[in-house]
């Protein structure tokens, strides 16, 4: 299954419109994963154009008034991937986010919060965030594929900006359930 993952669009707050970059990145794929952050339901509107999007809540969205949940456990070929907005402090905290990981019980923790991209392997979790493709912090406008085939999970961060795009991160990982 062919996953498109995105977070922190902070769309119209921040920024005016989903990048064309990600229709072009995100053609073809079986879901979308949203980490939060989206703002506006409109968003999801347009993202469920490309692939069926499930989204959870972020911080921002609770100022606008977004309702969606704030996690949610997606079975994959029998990878439990899990979707929270990670709002832990220092943003990105690995410990912390493997908590979160542990007690939903997953294999794979899909996180936004932090604006820049990361693929970490804790213990038995997989830890994993697309960053943001519209206000990136410290980093490049980004998104993330992921696949996962026969209890193998593969990740490419995708870099976005001035009409190119190119995989900046490659990673093949097993699960611990192999």
């Amino acid at each position: 299954m062919l996953i498109g993952v995105i977070s922190d669009t902070h769309i119209p707050d921040r920024y005016s419109k989903i990048p064309e970059a990600v229709f072009e990145v995100f053609g073809g794929l079986d879901l979308i994963l949203h980490a939060g952050d989206l703002i506006s339901m409109e968003i999801w509107d347009e993202l469920q154009t490309i692939a069926p999007t499930k989204c959870v809540q972020g911080n921002m969205d609770k100022a606008y008034g977004t309702n969606l949940p704030k996690q949610d456990i997606i079975n994959v070929e029998g990878v439990k991937i899990g979707l929270n907005h990670g709002e832990v402090y220092p943003r990105g905290d690995s410990q912390q986010l493997e908590y979160i990981g542990l007690e939903m019980g997953v294999d794979v923790l899909i996180t936004g919060h932090t604006h820049w991209a990361f693929v970490k392997k804790v213990d038995d979790i997989i830890l994993l965030n697309p960053g943001s493709p519209t206000v990136p912090r410290m980093s490049d406008p980004s998104l993330m594929l992921l696949e996962v085939k026969k209890g193998e999970l593969e990740t490419r961060i995708i870099k976005i900006g001035d009409s190119t795009c190119k995989a900046i991160t490659y990673k093949r990982l097993g699960l611990k359930n192999e």
